[in-house]
């Protein structure tokens, strides 16, 4: 799949923020990057704990990030994810529930979300409405 250069951007700085993963435990390394609405990009990779419940996931991170910095409405999430020991066998690593639960606080069903591999070659555009049917947010409460 071709991407469009402000979707290629968005993944490259999660490729980017993958590298500075902090991963002594499992050596899976993830980075996110999320467009808001004003077009400020954030860009964040997961963090390990030795206690492994506290870890954070890098899309909560970038998530995190925007939403200290004032950004209330994203459009746009990239993913990344690989092995640290054989990045180039690594598969597509898709935001978990807790994460996409994250990212529906600050997206609507229509936003664009792409997960690629570290190399590109494999790549999935969708929208988070596809990966979060039925999400609970703010509207039902």
């Amino acid at each position: 799949m071709t991407l469009a250069e402000e979707d290629a951007a968005l993944v490259a700085a999660a490729r980017e923020a993958a590298a500075r993963a902090y991963v002594p435990y499992s050596g899976f390394h993830v980075g996110a990057a999320v467009r808001a609405e004003d077009g400020r990009v954030f860009a964040a990779a997961n963090v390990e704990n030795a206690s492994y419940g506290l870890s954070l996931c890098g899309e909560t991170n970038a998530v995190m990030a925007a939403a200290l910095a004032g950004a209330r409405r994203l459009t746009h999430v990239a993913v990344v994810g690989y092995r640290a020991a054989e990045p180039e066998g690594s598969a597509m690593a898709m935001p978990c529930g807790r994460c996409r639960q994250i990212i529906n606080e600050f997206a609507g069903p229509q936003a664009r979300v792409i997960v690629s591999d570290v190399s590109g070659d494999e790549v999935l555009a969708t929208t988070l409405g596809a990966l979060l049917p039925h999400a609970f947010g703010p509207e039902r409460l």
